[in-house]
C-alpha cells in the first residue's frame, strides 16, 4: 500500500495534468473572445506602421503551436485611402505566445505569410522598393537610432539602441508586382525565403528565392548592426545574389544615409556574357555566344559613382588587371578605365556589343548597334598576346569608346606577320542608317603570313611589305557594307616570291591559245623583285588602277574590276620582258603575252589574247 506522500505526489501530478488539460481546452474559447480580430490588426499595425485589414475570420489552432490562422489580410497606408495595397496576402499564419493570450496581451514571435503580393514603385534612383510606412515600431525605432548616430556618427554608442522584439517573417509563393500604366507588371514570382532579427539592436538576416526574368535566383543578406544601418549610419554588409546566368556578391561596410555608400570586396561570375546582357535587357543586340567572364575587385560605391580598384578579371580564361570607373548620374551611364591582359580575344570583346562575322566568314545577321545610344564607353586595353579570329597579335594598345551615337573600336599597336598593325572599326549612327569604317595598316609585314590569315593562298607576294586599307559603307549587314562600300586598297612588296605560279606553264598555255584554269598553272612559285598594287574601291567593285609583278625576267600587269558581290572577276593583263615593259605595259604587242581573267575569286579561268612572250 502507497504511503501518504507518493499518494500526495500522484494527486498533485493527476491536478496539474487536469490544470494543463483545461488550459489547452480553454485556449481556442480563450483566443476567440480575448483574441480578436482587431486586437491582432491593431498590433500587426504598431509594429508595421501601415493600416493591417483582416477580411476573414480568425481561427485558432493550439496543436502544434499556438498560432493565429488569418486570411484576407492586407497592409495599406494610412494616408492613402485609395491606393492598393502595399501588401496582400491571402493567408497569415502568427505563431503567438500562450501566456500572453492568457493575460489578454498578443506576442508575435513568427509571421508567415502565404502567396503574398507586395507592391513596388520605382523610386528616383531607378530601383524598384516599397512605400515607407509613416509610423509603426519599426520606423520610430529606426528614428531613435537615427538621433543616437547624429550624436557621435563617427562611433555611435550603440548601448543606446531600441532593444524591442521582433522575431521571424517568412514568406511563401509570393511576387512582387509595380504599376505600369493602369496595369500591376509582374517584376519577381515564386517568391519564397524568409528574414530573422530577433530584436531592434541584433542582427539580421534574409534569404530569399524567386523567379526574376524566367530565371531562378537566391538572395542572401546579413548586417550584424541592421538599425545602425537604416538608420544612415555605417555598418558591415555580406550579400550575395546567384542565378544561373550570373552570380555576384559583396563583402564590406555601407551606409544608406543621405551620402550613402559601400565600401568592400565584390565578385560577379557569369559563364557566358551575351546571356548576361540579354538577361538584364541592357538593350545589347544578341548574338553568337560570348564566353565566361569573372570580375573580383575592391569597389568604393557612392551617389552616382562606382570605383573598381585592384579589379582581377578573367574573359574566356584569359585573366586581367586594372581599374574602372562607373559614373550614372549623368543622362547615360559612362564607364571608363584600364584592362590589362597577359591574352585576349579582340573578337569576343567586339562582338559584346555588335554581331560580328564568324571564324569562317559567315554574315551573323542585321548589325544592331543602338547599344551606342544607351551608353558612354571609354575604355583603355592592353595585351600581350591577342587574337582577331586567325591572327595572332602581341604588344597590342587598343581603346573602344562609344558616345553619342558613335562607337569606335581602335588598335593603335600592335605586332602581327612580323611588322605593325593598326586597325580601326567606327561604328557612325546617323538618322539614314549606320555608317561603318574601317581601316587597316600593316608595314613591314610578312605577305605570306598576312595572306594566309586573310584567307589568300594564291598569287600572293611572299616578302616584306605594307597594305593599307580603307573601307567605308551603310551598315546594316557585314556583307552589305562590303557590297557598298567605298574606299581604297593599295599594297607593296619588296623582293621575295610570287605564290602558287608556275610561269612556265602559264606562257605554255597562252602559247597553245584556249582558256585554263589559274589552278592549272598553280604548282610553281614565282621569285620577283617587287609588287605593287593600287586599286580604288566604288559602290563594292575594286577597279585596279595599277598591279605589277616585277622578275628578272618579266613583267606581269593587271588591270580591272572585281566585284564582291558574286565575287567575279572581269580582269585583262599581260606578260612582258623587262627590255619591252616600257613600251607595252597595258598594250597588246607582238613580244607580249595578254590574256582575260574571268570566273570568280575562287576559281578564276584564264583566256590568252596573244601569244607573243615564250616560256623557254
Amino acid at each position: 500500500m502507497p504511503s501518504p506522500l507518493i499518494r500526495r505526489g500522484i494527486w498533485a501530478i493527476g491536478a496539474a495534468v487536469i490544470v494543463i488539460a483545461l488550459v489547452v481546452a480553454a485556449l481556442p474559447l480563450i483566443a476567440s473572445t480575448r483574441i480578436v480580430r482587431d486586437r491582432i490588426a491593431w498590433e500587426m499595425s504598431a509594429w508595421s506602421g501601415f493600416r493591417v485589414t483582416i477580411d476573414g475570420a480568425p481561427r485558432i489552432e493550439v496543436w502544434p503551436n499556438f498560432r493565429a490562422i488569418l486570411s484576407d489580410v492586407t497592409l495599406s497606408q494610412w494616408t492613402e485611402t485609395d491606393a492598393p495595397p502595399v501588401v496582400e496576402a491571402e493567408r497569415v499564419e502568427v505563431d503567438l505566445s500562450a501566456m500572453a493570450a492568457l493575460r489578454g496581451d498578443v506576442v508575435f514571435s513568427t509571421a508567415r505569410l502565404v502567396r503574398p503580393t507586395i507592391r513596388v514603385q520605382r523610386t528616383a534612383s531607378g530601383f524598384f522598393l516599397p512605400a515607407i510606412p509613416s509610423g509603426g515600431r519599426i520606423t520610430r525605432s529606426i528614428d531613435a537610432a537615427r538621433a543616437v548616430i547624429n550624436t557621435n556618427p563617427a562611433k555611435p554608442d550603440l548601448g543606446k539602441l531600441p532593444t524591442d522584439p521582433f522575431g521571424t517573417v517568412e514568406f511563401r509563393d509570393g511576387r512582387v508586382v509595380a504599376a505600369i500604366g493602369d496595369k500591376d507588371q509582374e517584376i519577381l514570382s515564386s517568391l519564397s525565403g524568409q528574414a530573422n532579427w530577433a530584436a531592434m539592436n541584433s542582427n539580421a538576416t534574409l534569404s530569399a528565392t524567386g523567379i526574376w526574368r524566367g530565371e531562378s535566383v537566391a538572395i542572401d543578406a546579413a548586417s550584424p548592426n541592421p538599425l545602425v544601418l537604416f538608420g544612415g549610419g555605417t555598418a558591415p554588409v555580406t550579400f550575395s545574389f546567384k542565378a544561373a546566368p550570373a552570380s555576384f556578391s559583396f563583402d564590406g561596410r555601407a551606409s544608406m544615409s543621405e551620402n550613402g555608400y559601400f565600401d568592400g570586396q565584390a565578385k560577379f561570375a557569369a559563364p557566358s556574357l551575351r546571356r548576361v546582357l540579354e538577361w538584364s535587357q541592357a538593350g545589347i543586340a544578341p548574338g553568337a555566344a560570348i564566353g565566361s567572364i569573372s570580375v573580383s575587385s575592391k569597389i568604393t560605391a557612392t551617389a552616382g559613382r562606382v570605383k573598381f580598384e585592384n579589379t582581377a578579371l578573367t574573359l574566356d580564361n584569359n585573366p586581367g588587371m586594372g581599374a574602372l570607373d562607373f559614373t550614372y548620374g549623368e543622362a547615360l551611364p559612362v564607364i571608363s578605365g584600364t584592362l590589362a591582359f597577359d591574352t585576349l580575344d579582340l573578337r569576343s570583346f567586339l562582338s559584346a556589343f555588335a554581331p560580328v562575322p564568324s571564324a569562317g566568314g559567315t554574315d551573323p545577321g542585321e548589325i544592331d548597334t543602338s547599344f551606342a545610344d544607351r551608353i558612354n564607353l571609354d575604355l583603355r586595353l592592353s595585351a600581350a598576346h591577342a587574337t582577331a579570329g586567325a591572327i595572332q597579335l602581341a604588344d597590342v594598345a587598343a581603346t573602344a569608346q562609344v558616345k553619342n551615337g558613335l562607337a569606335v573600336f581602335d588598335i593603335s599597336d600592335a605586332s602581327a606577320f612580323g611588322g605593325n598593325v593598326q586597325s580601326s572599326v567606327r561604328f557612325d549612327r546617323k538618322p539614314a542608317g549606320t555608317e561603318v569604317e574601317i581601316r587597316l595598316l600593316a608595314s613591314d609585314i610578312d605577305g605570306g603570313a598576312f595572306g594566309t590569315a586573310a584567307g589568300m593562298t594564291r598569287l600572293v607576294p611572299i616578302g616584306t611589305g605594307t597594305v593599307s586599307v580603307i573601307l567605308k559603307g551603310p551598315g546594316r549587314t557585314w556583307d552589305s557594307i562590303f557590297e557598298n562600300a567605298n574606299g581604297s586598297l593599295s599594297a607593296t612588296f619588296g623582293a621575295g616570291a610570287l605564290s602558287r605560279l608556275n610561269l612556265p606553264a602559264f606562257l605554255k598555255h597562252t602559247e597553245q591559245g584556249g582558256f585554263f584554269a589559274l589552278d592549272d598553272v598553280s604548282d610553281g612559285t614565282l621569285p620577283i623583285d617587287g609588287a605593287e598594287l593600287k586599286a580604288s574601291i566604288s559602290n563594292g567593285v575594286a577597279r585596279i588602277d595599277k598591279a605589277e609583278v616585277n622578275s628578272a625576267q618579266y613583267k606581269i600587269w593587271l588591270s580591272g574590276i572585281a566585284s564582291y558581290a558574286g565575287r567575279g572577276l572581269a580582269l585583262s593583263g599581260g606578260i612582258v620582258r623587262p627590255s619591252q615593259a616600257a613600251t607595252q605595259t597595258n598594250a597588246q604587242g607582238p613580244n607580249q603575252s595578254s590574256f582575260f581573267v574571268g570566273g570568280t575569286w575562287s576559281t578564276p579561268f584564264i583566256s590568252p589574247i596573244s601569244r607573243g612572250v615564250s616560256g623557254e
